[in-house]
């Protein structure tokens, strides 16, 4: 038996990232993957797991401490371990497992159940904060003060609502729709007592849910979002994708239209770098991005969560699709790294499996559009003498109208129809 020195592993370019939660206390026993502590970056909330079993014998950390790659959390009493003087529990001969990771596109906050729900209180003017304020000794946790600076929120005029007096992400958001600004204008939704109709469940949301709705509503309310449809006759594509499949099963992988889509994509990027492309800060340039990784909404049990799939203009239909197997399964189950989610440069949502007409995504900032497609649907075209059933995909493309007009959209969508419609136009 011998004390071991447990260290955070590696966690890709995040430093100096706040602990949020401990789990764990001198003298509990715990088993090998178990979480320690959760950190809380700008892109997600990780947890820390346990590289092996045994039993806590000091806690080397508290929440709001920060910590980067190599920071040491806990000492762990181990009976696996060779007996020594202290040492590392991730010594460089072995990999430590990832940090399991809850994420979504871009999230910024999250907020607690059972805040009070008075509107009336920390409402405060955003005024321009200097880099790095960190408001002295206001009553507030790193990543309230984090999501603040962000936001341009002065803590220091806003009066907590939470247990004594601490400021929680609910009072910063308040004072976002309370303030001049982005968001300003738009009063919040008063609240009702829903129970005196009838018989209620309150159901928390999922951290997941409660890290990415802040961020979508930022971004819905900052770009400009306008939805162009079109439709894509995909008969021939989806009886090659077929044939595909049905060797791929035989080898335990499945081929899906959604490969297709996305080396489409690609090809249709190449054609118009505005939509792989994001504003400066400024908003007084555009930065064209000539790496083409592509963001992929997957439906989990806790909500949407959005990988990315590297350099896909360099890999072919089969390797994507082994590739979005493998990514699809590690999000369900929770196995992913923060550096799985970052880097994107274009989107694409897919409710093909589940049905729908058409609909209006999301554009994920600081990208400027998204791909969206529902189920593809037969219908009677007119081929020029006679009325035929083709397989027609409605696609729906979201852009930011700050960086892309109508007639540009149109030319976009229309051009990704055209490659969807003869799949040949790929090897091009």
């Amino acid at each position: 038996m011998s004390v071991i020195e447990v260290k955070v592993p590696d966690i890709g370019d995040y430093k100096n990232v706040p602990i949020i939660e401990v789990h764990v206390k001198p003298g509990d026993a715990i088993k090998r993957d178990d979480p320690l502590v959760t950190l809380e970056s700008d892109k997600a909330a990780m947890e820390v797991p346990a590289p092996e079993g045994g039993q806590v014998a000091e806690v080397l950390v508290r929440v709001g401490d920060k910590v980067s790659e190599g920071s040491a959390i806990l000492r762990l009493t181990s009976d696996a371990a060779t007996p020594s003087d202290t040492k590392s529990a991730n010594p460089p001969s072995s990999t430590p497992p990832p940090p399991r990771t809850e994420t979504a596109p871009e999230p910024q906050s999250a907020s607690g159940p059972g805040e009070p729900p008075d509107t009336t209180k920390g409402a405060a003017p955003r005024t321009p904060l200097p880099l790095g304020s960190d408001f002295g000794r206001v009553h507030a946790s790193p990543s309230v003060r984090r999501l603040a600076r962000e936001l341009d929120i002065d803590l220091t005029r806003l009066t907590g609502t939470g247990e004594k007096g601490r400021i929680t992400k609910e009072d910063v958001k308040r004072a976002l729709s309370g303030g001049a600004g982005g968001g300003s204008g738009i009063p919040e939704i008063p609240p009702q007592d829903f129970a005196k109709y009838g018989p209620i469940e309150t159901k928390p949301l999922t951290r997941l849910k409660r890290l990415s709705g802040p961020h979508l509503t930022r971004a819905w309310l900052n770009i400009p979002h306008v939805t162009h449809t079109d439709e894509a006759d995909i008969t021939d594509l989806e009886s090659y994708r077929k044939t595909l499949d049905a060797a791929a099963k035989e080898k335990g992988y499945r081929v899906t239209l959604l490969a297709f889509l996305m080396k489409a994509s690609v090809v249709v990027l190449k054609e118009f770098p505005e939509f792989n492309a994001s504003l400066s800060p400024d908003k007084g340039s555009l930065i064209l991005k000539r790496y083409y990784h592509l963001g992929i909404a997957v439906d989990t049990p806790d909500g949407l969560v959005v990988p990315v799939i590297r350099e896909v203009d360099r890999k072919g239909i089969i390797e994507l699709s082994q590739e979005l197997g493998d990514v699809s399964q590690r999000m369900r189950e929770g196995k992913i790294a923060p550096a799985d989610i970052q880097g994107g440069t274009f989107s694409i949502s897919s409710l093909g499996g589940i049905g729908g007409t058409s609909f209006t995504p999301i554009v994920n900032a600081p990208e400027v559009a998204i791909l969206g497609v529902v189920r593809a649907e037969t219908k009677p075209k007119w081929d020029g003498a006679q009325f035929a059933p083709r397989l027609m995909l409605p696609l729906c493309v979201s852009y930011d109208h700050r960086v892309i007009d109508g007639a540009l959209a149109a030319r976009f969508t229309r051009r990704l129809a055209e490659i969807l419609e003869d799949v040949r136009q790929l090897v091009l």
